[in-house]
């Protein structure tokens, strides 16, 4: 049986496609699919089935779906019911999208030539937009922006790789098609200038950087990064580099310019910092400074201001921290302007494809009554990547960075920042899991919280310690209370739960530094830049 999702969902056994039932069953499908091998809990399904409308019974009706999918899919045998939900069990060769993902990795340890054969099979795989017979369900629009995401990363690297192979004059064509289709994505850019180059066409090399800085302050009032202002100056300078091609090496963001000294030395990867004062800018910097160190990413800081009054002291305190930064070894980018819309802002900057991680203050009212405001909700709605909200600053008191997980999706993006906020901090990581409930016939956590362990040791090298507690708030904050920052996970559902009554009341009992993290539709978070899904695609391997 072979399914695929890279493309309109599909399901072939002996050669013929097979019926899959009403929207429901097939919305069930894909949302197992896009976490194959992996337990998605019963109330991300029923949201996903569902949204904010589910029936007065949700979990006999969950069944009933889960009931009608397997007997589509019979005689195969492939979902399974495993605490708190299901997963659908298949082998790496049965889904299109675990295909695409093992050719991507192959590719990237392997000599150019390889590797451009390996990303074009893998791109084969495609058969349109991902999901494309489900583009208008809600709970899709996320998957479908992670597996587009994907597919565009994958671009990149055989077009790395045909660069290296000398294919300069080949891929122009493309290039400019991928420069229309993705016009602020600045590794497209960045390739489309380098080909030109190579091809004998400076003048032309020189004017996609002119349309490209163009199109970037249009849309987003950035100037372009680090790595377009480097290369065209290389270009203008006729930097020999430029003109020999190098190994495919996909963690630099130009690897095919030049074989021993980068033209682009500065992060492919940003982290951005968006704040209203200086106290919260300094609280902000207190997480952000560490995971910009580790791995190297640079900072984007802007301060939004009400008044043109404001500006010059705003902009002032910038220069000074961007000063300090770099003397730290810190790449930073900072601006200061005047927003009346700041939310607006905040999202078109967590626009650039290059920020995995927008930081911003928590607004007074959410500890006390859980009020999200306009402004956090309008900013946890729109922007594309993962968003972390800070309560109270983090300080420098000592003790592991804390985190409760349960399995659930949005507990995965708090796990990931709280792993690399623990390497970088060179403290600990502590896993929070509940309990064994034999009234309820429930078993400890420990199992997952090993497996999530095994995980993080694969990708961030830290080694967590497993702590069990008490369900609820008390658990949470008796496993807390010496933390030196608590992240917590923000339900998919924060529209109508907001951060949750359970999470906010544990932070109150802890009395520590926290951190909510509301897992945006752009894969990756603040993972490794050789990492192009979730942590969560790696735990069947675990």
């Amino acid at each position: 049986m072979d399914f695929r999702i890279l493309g309109p969902l599909e399901v072939v056994a002996d050669g013929r496609s097979l019926p899959l039932g009403g929207a429901r069953q097939r919305a069930l499908l894909a949302r197992l699919l896009t976490r194959a091998n992996e337990v998605v809990s019963s109330d991300v399904l029923i949201d996903a089935l569902w949204g904010e409308r589910p029936p007065q019974a949700p979990a006999n009706a969950l069944q009933y779906h889960v009931s009608q999918l397997r007997k589509a899919l019979a005689p195969a045998d492939v979902i399974a019911t495993r605490e708190p939900g299901y997963v659908i069990e298949v082998t790496p060769d049965a889904l299109d999208l675990l295909r695409f993902e093992r050719l991507v990795e192959r590719a990237g340890s392997a000599a150019p030539e390889q590797a451009a054969r390996l990303l074009r099979d893998a791109l084969a795989l495609w058969r349109g937009p991902p999901l494309a017979d489900l583009a208008y369900e809600p709970f899709a629009q996320s998957e479908i922006a992670r597996l587009e995401e994907l597919q565009a990363a994958a671009l990149e690297l055989r077009i790395d790789a045909d660069l290296a192979l000398g294919r300069h004059a080949r891929v122009v064509g493309e290039l400019e098609a991928l420069v229309r289709q993705y016009p602020l994505r600045e590794r497209f850019r960045a390739q489309l200038m380098l080909a030109l180059y190579r091809s004998g066409r400076q003048a032309e090399a020189l004017e996609a950087y002119r349309q490209a800085r163009r199109a970037l302050i249009e849309e987003l009032g950035i100037e372009p990064g680090p790595a377009l202002r480097e290369l065209e100056q290389a270009i203008l300078r006729h930097d020999p580099a430029l003109a020999s091609a190098a190994p495919l090496a996909s963690a630099a963001p130009l690897a095919s310019a030049a074989p021993t000294t980068p033209v682009v030395p500065a992060p492919a990867r940003a982290l951005l910092v968006v704040a209203s004062d200086d106290a919260s800018l300094d609280d902000l910097l207190g997480v952000a400074e560490p995971l910009a160190r580790q791995p190297p990413r640079e900072l984007i800081i802007a301060r939004l201001v009400a008044s043109s009054d404001a500006l010059g002291a705003a902009n002032a305190s910038l220069v000074d921290r961007r000063t300090a930064l770099a003397e730290r070894g810190v790449v930073a980018r900072v601006a200061a302007y005047t927003a009346p819309k700041p939310p607006a802002e905040a999202v078109l900057l967590a626009a650039d494809p290059r920020v995995d991680l927008l930081l911003v203050h928590a607004p007074p009212a959410i500890l006390e009554a859980d009020v999200l405001g306009d402004d956090l909700a309008a900013v946890l709605g729109g922007a594309p990547c993962d968003v972390a909200i800070l309560l109270r600053g983090a300080g420098t008191r000592d003790g592991p960075v804390v985190t409760p997980f349960g399995g659930a999706d949005h507990e995965w993006s708090a796990i990931e920042l709280a792993a690399w906020l623990a390497s970088a901090l060179g403290t600990s990581l502590r896993l929070l899991g509940t309990e064994a409930d034999a009234a309820a016939g429930r078993r400890d956590a420990s199992r997952l919280l090993a497996r999530a362990s095994l995980v993080v040791q694969e990708v961030v090298g830290v080694a967590s310690e497993p702590r069990l507690v008490a369900p609820g708030a008390d658990g949470v904050a008796a496993g807390a209370r010496d933390a030196r920052l608590l992240v917590v996970g923000v339900s998919e559902r924060w529209r109508s739960e907001g951060i949750g009554r359970v999470r906010l009341e544990a932070v109150r009992r802890a009395s520590v530094p926290a951190v909510f993290v509301r897992r945006g539709p752009r894969p990756g978070g603040v993972a490794p830049s050789e990492t192009m899904t979730r942590f969560t695609w790696t735990l069947a391997s675990a």
